[in-house]
């Protein structure tokens, strides 16, 4: 993603005054998130929310970052945890004219059971490519917070659906 483009959706966070979510901007110090995540350290971070859906009682991380120090940034969804990241989203698309963050779902567990959650995302959700509309204006982030909030919620199920369903026999 663009750094403006980042910048522009961290900006309509910031202005949001949402009804459903809860958001609390992360302090940076000198463009860095320090003591976040050993992933983040010394990167470039433009800023950082919590972000919480108090009537579910979920939350995730949204760190828009420069992920690979190579000036392409990246909106990077973590776990409320911080153990773990749900979503990398940098790739953007123009579909029908809209930009729109483009998502692929890829597993990269070791355990051999990498093409039973691919095809589970696939079955249930329709694709394991996701599109989510970028918000134009601070109208629409709420909307695209629930895309980002459903992408992390079928993710973690299908990463979990091998411990569900026995797929052996």
């Amino acid at each position: 993603m663009e750094k403006e483009q980042a910048l522009f959706l961290s900006t309509c966070m910031e202005t949001l005054t949402p009804s459903t979510y809860e958001i609390k901007k992360l302090e940076t110090v000198g463009g860095t998130l320090p003591k976040f995540h050993q992933w983040t350290n010394g990167k470039k971070t433009l800023a950082a929310y919590e972000v919480t859906r108090p009537a579910t009682e979920t939350g995730y991380y949204f760190i828009f970052i420069d992920w690979h120090r190579n000036d392409i940034y990246y909106l990077v969804i973590y776990a409320h945890d911080k153990k773990t990241t749900f979503a990398e989203l940098r790739q953007v698309q123009e579909i029908d004219g809209v930009p729109h963050i483009v998502w692929m779902y890829k597993p990269f567990k070791r355990d051999g059971k990498n093409d039973q959650r691919k095809a589970y995302f696939k079955q249930m959700f329709g694709s394991t490519t996701v599109q989510i509309k970028l918000p134009a204006v601070t109208s629409e982030v709420e909307g695209f917070f629930e895309q980002v909030f459903k992408l992390c919620q079928n993710r973690i199920k299908a990463d979990r659906i091998v411990e569900v369903f026995d797929f052996e026999n």
